[in-house]
Formats: structure tokens, C-alpha cells, sequence
């Protein structure tokens, strides 16, 4: 038996562990930039030989280096590379369409939504939802319902939502909603698992952890820390009060895998990961919020009239 997952678990040990399970795969991820999240994540399972990793990305140039590297240490991997911009719902809708429109990729085994933005400065997306709303939930929950079809053409498909254990700070605020997309991400999980479950799709959330990526490089941290703290120490987070546990890239992109290919996750579809096991809302910060089918159920039928399209399960 392999012994338990902790915060010092690595992607590495993990795809040693998961690589019968990651073998054959075709894997679509977004935010795949270099030295980022999603980069580290793609170059770690390509080591197990999946049959196929589609990398997505609003900059091609970017995407296309995360390419290369995988092809030059793995040249038997298939990789495609394909632009998604989820911050406007047009680039959606059209991304969406090339992925469908593959003939020879009849088939997604596992679609990773990873990319997303943090404390960027204030814009509105072109459709006019706030830029991280649009970015981080609205667009992933276009694409993903988009490109459904081939998902559940896999014999075994999942689809994998990263959130954040930022998620303690607000639930939806349903007359505010341009405010949590973390929240969004968990809920999506649920309400797809609610719906899908039946028709063999594994869904998952995940935080994780605190890395240094460019993901945070908009952030005055000697301003934005102590703002953060107090806004813990209102709500009596344990965040307010503890450090940073910091991660490497490669244990950052552990729950990645863990939630991405884990045999033995079946019986907690929908739930919230983090440090590669299902967290534990008695030792780690898992809001009720963000773990409530009726918040989801609610959601869904907010993000279906925000996005303008049904989608009926």
C-alpha cells in the first residue's frame, strides 16, 4: 500500500504511483504558461505516456514552449495546442468549436481546468462581468459544458476544477455575484457530479496550496498581507493567525494528479481536495458555502443565465 498523501506529497511520486491510471490518457489542461501551475502539472504525466496532451492557453507562443519542452523529453507524447481565451465568452465559444471539430480526438479522458488570474487590477470582461469572475469560473464552466460531448465519450471521464482554499473569505454573494469565483469553481464540481454522476463522470475541486508562481505577481504583499490577515481574524479563520505553508511547484501540482487520475476517489464524487487526499472540514478551512448542493443548484441556473445557454442533464 502506498503510504498517505500529505502537504510534502510530490506530482513526481505521484505519477510513479498513478502511472497504469495515466497511461493512454488524452488530457486537455488550461493555463499551461512555463514555470506555471499548469506547465509543471502537463510536464510531470507526461512521463507516464499519456496518448495525448492538449494544451491550452490564451498566448500560443507560451503554450507552444510548454510544447516543446514536453516533446523534447517525451517525444512519443502527442501534444495539441489550442488558444482560449476564458476571459471573453466569444473566444469561449469558438475554442470550444475547434476542440470539437477534431476528427481524430473523438475523446477526452480528463479536462483540467487550471488556469486562472489573481488580484489583477479591476477590469470588466467584454461580455461586462468582472475580469476574474469571467476568467476563473465563467469561462471554465462555458468551455467545459461545451466540449461535454467528448468528455463523456471517455470510458472513464473527469474533469478536474482548481479553486482555492481562498474560498473561506466569501460565499456567492447573490446579489453581488462578480466576487467569488473560488467558491464557483467547488460548486461547479458538485452540481456536475449531482448531474452527471450517473453517466460515469468524476468531478473534482482542489486547493493547491500556497506557491510562488507568477500568479501572484500583481500583489503587493507588505500591503496586501496584513489586509488579508485582518480580514481572516474577522471571520475567526485559523489563516488569520498562521505563516504561509509554502510548496514547491512539484508538490503544488500533486493534487493535480491526485484528482486527475486516483482510482479510489469514486465514492467522494464532487468533493474538495487538498494536499492529495479529500479535505477534512475538522482540520482544514472547507466553508460550508462552498459545500452546499443547494448553493450549486443555485449557481447553476445564475451561471446558465449569465453565460445565455441551457445546458440540460
Amino acid at each position: 500500500m502506498p503510504a498517505a498523501h500529505d502537504a510534502q506529497t510530490t506530482a513526481s511520486e505521484l505519477v510513479n504511483e498513478l502511472a497504469s491510471e495515466i497511461k493512454g490518457k488524452v488530457v486537455l489542461t488550461t493555463g499551461v504558461s512555463p514555470k506555471g501551475l499548469g506547465a509543471t502539472f502537463v510536464e510531470a504525466i507526461a512521463k507516464a505516456q499519456p496518448a495525448m496532451l492538449i494544451l491550452a492557453g490564451r498566448n500560443p507562443t507560451k503554450t507552444a514552449q510548454t510544447a516543446d519542452t514536453i516533446k523534447t523529453a517525451n517525444p512519443n507524447v502527442a501534444t495539441r495546442v489550442l488558444e482560449l481565451d476564458l476571459g471573453s465568452l466569444a473566444a469561449v465559444r469558438r475554442a470550444a468549436d475547434v476542440v470539437l471539430s477534431w476528427a481524430d480526438v473523438p475523446s477526452i479522458d480528463v479536462l483540467v481546468n487550471n488556469a486562472g488570474i489573481m488580484a489583477v487590477d479591476f477590469k470588466l470582461s467584454p461580455e461586462g462581468y468582472e475580469n476574474q469572475l469571467a476568467t476563473n469560473y465563467l469561462g471554465p464552466w462555458l468551455f467545459t459544458n461545451l466540449v461535454m460531448t467528448k468528455v463523456l465519450a471517455s470510458k472513464s471521464p473527469r474533469i478536474v476544477n482548481v479553486s482555492s482554499d481562498g474560498h473561506r473569505l466569501n460565499p456567492i454573494r447573490w446579489d453581488d455575484y462578480n466576487f467569488q469565483s473560488k467558491t464557483g469553481n467547488m460548486l461547479f464540481s458538485l452540481s456536475l457530479a449531482d448531474k452527471l454522476g450517473n453517466r460515469g463522470l468524476q468531478t473534482y475541486s482542489l486547493h493547491p496550496g500556497v506557491i510562488g508562481t507568477n500568479l501572484s505577481g500583481h500583489i503587493d504583499w507588505e500591503e496586501g498581507l496584513p489586509s488579508l490577515r485582518a480580514v481572516d481574524r474577522g471571520l475567526g479563520n485559523m489563516e488569520g493567525w498562521a505563516d504561509f505553508k509554502w510548496k514547491t511547484a512539484d508538490q503544488g501540482v500533486a493534487t493535480h494528479v491526485y484528482a486527475a487520475f486516483d482510482p479510489n476517489l469514486k465514492d467522494h464524487n464532487g468533493a474538495y481536495l487538498e494536499d492529495s487526499h479529500v479535505a477534512d472540514p475538522l482540520v482544514q478551512t472547507v466553508k460550508p458555502w462552498a459545500t452546499s448542493k443547494i448553493e450549486a443548484g443555485r449557481l447553476w441556473t445564475l451561471t446558465e443565465k449569465l453565460v445565455g445557454q441551457d445546458f440540460q442533464y
